[in-house]
């Protein structure tokens, strides 16, 4: 991989490399639509991701270039930028852009980058771009950003400068993974902890539905708004902040208040899915990873048929994993409706879960998923040449 990336850069750019970096995708293991509501999520950096091979140039321009996408920029060195269209380069341009807002002094820079995450998969490839570029210009020009402040550097990028309302849990597990590490995060206060996740005879497996997300985006606001409305139907008789201030006991005595289905199941699903997050810390903590794939079921049939953001396809995938004799959990992750889920299977029997699999969907969908058996990573860093 290294030996075909410098080629490439030296092709391209006709210079040697000066430095080469690689940012994680993520997977969120469990706690999922919770952390809008006052919950917390428990994300890990997976071993695939994005790299960038960059030196910096003399002649005062941003060279953009990508293994993954055809469109290049060459743009003059100024002192502030805006999106234009919808280029992969804005992401990178983007970080740019907030680093000159912020008084940072950056030079001409020559980069190429490549990632081996699918696009629009739900595993964070924005996220890993951006947090990956100001990890990057923070090392070349000594600009002494913490990573903590890369994550909120790279958050607002993507809410301001792409356009795309996103929480912070992206770019703060691909900036802060640890190798066999999740990480326990309250969205709202960045208030976190690493929790043991070795899964010894077991491999982390992500299954791409190749189903693209199309209604995520409008589906988030719609149950955000939901949760919203549940909330202040309860606070008649709770004194909260968040749903997940309420304990299941405290919701069954109360969920009168709500008398609405549709509202109750959505309340159902944040409280009980923030109890499963609390159970699954335990189980890591523990050891039990049995335990754990036991509560990844339980979190995917919930967020099925409560908060009702799977779909058919995510769907089947847990099905198969269900009845497969060497998975012990499952479940969707990230928005819903398409992207990606993910499974604990045995080691020794992944090319035979990948095998089975595919063609058992595409018997039910019509064409193949995606799978990769993944190690939990470390964040960004800077790699050897």
């Amino acid at each position: 991989m290294k030996d075909k990336l410098i080629k490439e850069f030296r092709n391209r750019f006709h210079k040697e490399p000066e430095h080469f970096f690689f940012c994680p995708g993520r997977v969120n293991l469990i706690g999922e639509h919770i952390d809008y509501n006052g919950g917390r999520v428990m994300p890990c950096a997976i071993s695939l991701g994005t790299y960038l091979l960059v030196s910096k140039n003399m002649d005062k321009k941003l060279r953009f270039e990508c293994l993954n996408f055809p469109e290049t920029a060459v743009l003059q060195l100024q002192t502030s930028y805006s999106k234009t269209g919808k280029e992969w380069f804005n992401y990178p341009l983007g970080v740019v852009n907030e680093l000159l807002n912020e008084g940072h002094g950056i030079s001409g820079l020559d980069m190429l980058f490549y990632g081996d995450l699918p696009v629009a998969a739900g595993l964070s490839s924005s996220a890993s771009i951006e947090v990956l570029t100001a990890f990057a210009l923070n090392e070349l020009f000594a600009l002494d950003i913490s990573r903590k402040n890369i994550v909120i550097l790279a958050k607002k990028v993507e809410n301001e400068f792409i356009g795309v309302s996103c929480g912070i849990m992206d770019q703060f597990a691909v900036a802060m993974g640890k190798r066999e590490k999740a990480i326990l995060l309250n969205c709202d206060t960045l208030e976190y902890e690493y929790l043991p996740f070795e899964t010894g005879n077991y491999m982390l497996v992500i299954i791409n539905s190749n189903k693209q997300r199309s209604l995520s985006e409008s589906k988030y606001n719609e149950r955000f708004t939901e949760c919203g409305a549940a909330l202040k139907l309860l606070k008649q008789e709770l004194d909260v902040q968040h749903l997940c201030d309420i304990d299941p006991a405290s919701f069954e005595l109360n969920r009168h208040f709500v008398n609405d289905p549709v509202l109750e199941k959505r309340a159902l699903h944040v409280v009980s899915e923030n109890t499963r997050v609390k159970d699954a810390a335990v189980a890591l903590q523990l050891g039990d990873l049995e335990l754990f794939g036991k509560l990844m079921y339980l979190s995917h049939q919930s967020l099925k048929d409560l908060y009702e953001v799977s779909g058919h396809e995510l769907d089947t995938i847990v099905d198969f994993c269900k009845a497969y004799k060497g998975c012990i959990g499952a479940r969707m992750t990230g928005a819903g409706f398409g992207g990606c889920a993910i499974a604990l299977v045995e080691k020794q029997r992944l090319d035979d879960f990948s095998a089975t699999l595919s063609v058992f969907y595409k018997e039910r969908i019509g064409y193949l998923p995606e799978i990769f058996g993944s190690a939990i990573s470390d964040g960004v860093s800077e790699l050897k040449l």
